[in-house]
C-alpha cells in the first residue's frame, strides 16, 4: 500500500505510518461499538491506539474524517451484498431459499458492521451528503441485484408490468436496513419473538420480488 496512503500534509506514509494509521482506524471502529459517535474524542482514540493526538492529526484532520475512511472501506466491500443474489433462482422452493438466505446474509452483514452503519445512518439522516452517498454505495449492489431479479421476472410475464423494479427493490432494501438496525432488542414491546423476524422478512422479500407467496 506504500504510495497510496498519505498524511494530512501530503507526505507518503511508509509501512510503519500505514500500520499506525490502520491501528487508529481499528481502535476508532471498536470505540464506535461501545460509545455514541459524538462522544468519541481524538485524545481517546489516540490513547487507545497507544499513540498521541499529534500522531492522529498526521493522518486525519478530525474524528469525522476517520469515520468516513472506515465507511469508505465498507462501501468498497459492499459488493458482498450483491453476491447474495448471484446465480440465484426465484422459482418454486428455490425462490423461498433465496429469500431466506438473502435476509440471513443481510442481517449478518449489518450486525457485523453495526457500529459504523449506525453512524452512516445518523449522519445521512442529518443531511450530510458525504454519508448519504456512502450509504447508497454500501446498499447499492443489493438494490441493483433485486432490481435485476424483479425486472427479469417481469420480462417473462411473471410479474405485473405496472410494477417498478427499481422502486420495489428500493422499498425492500429500506425495509431490510430498518429491520437490521433494530436487531439488538428491537423486538421488545412489539409483541413478537426475535426468532420470528427473519422468516417474516423473507416472506415479504419473496412476495416483493415475485408477487407471490413462497412455496415452502
Amino acid at each position: 500500500m506504500t504510495g497510496h496512503v498519505r498524511t494530512v500534509d501530503g507526505r507518503v506514509a511508509g509501512r510503519r505510518g500505514q500500520a499506525t494509521r490502520q491501528k487508529l482506524l481499528d481502535c476508532l471502529g471498536e470505540m464506535l461499538g461501545s460509545a455514541p459517535y459524538r462522544d468519541v474524542k481524538v485524545i481517546d482514540v489516540a490513547r487507545r491506539a497507544g499513540t498521541s493526538p499529534a500522531t492522529f492529526y498526521q493522518y486525519f484532520p478530525d474524528v469525522e474524517s476517520a469515520v468516513l475512511e472506515i465507511a469508505e472501506d465498507l462501501a468498497a466491500g459492499g459488493a458482498g451484498l450483491g453476491g447474495l443474489l448471484e446465480g440465484r433462482s426465484w422459482t418454486g422452493r428455490a425462490g423461498w431459499q433465496t429469500a431466506q438466505e438473502l435476509v440471513d446474509g443481510f442481517m449478518d452483514f449489518w450486525r457485523a458492521n453495526d457500529a459504523i452503519l449506525r453512524v452512516v445512518d445518523l449522519a445521512a439522516a442529518e443531511g450530510d451528503k458525504r454519508f448519504s452517498k456512502l450509504r447508497v454505495r454500501i446498499l447499492g449492489t443489493l438494490h441493483k441485484g433485486l432490481t435485476e431479479a424483479i425486472d427479469g421476472l417481469r420480462s417473462k410475464g411473471k410479474v405485473d408490468q405496472d410494477v417498478s423494479p427499481a422502486a420495489t427493490a428500493a422499498s425492500l432494501v429500506a425495509m431490510l436496513s430498518a429491520a437490521a438496525s433494530h436487531q439488538k432488542g428491537g423486538h421488545q414491546g412489539w409483541g413478537y419473538k426475535a426468532a420470528e423476524l427473519r422468516p417474516s422478512l423473507a416472506q415479504i422479500v419473496h412476495l416483493g420480488v415475485t408477487g407471490k407467496k413462497p412455496t415452502k
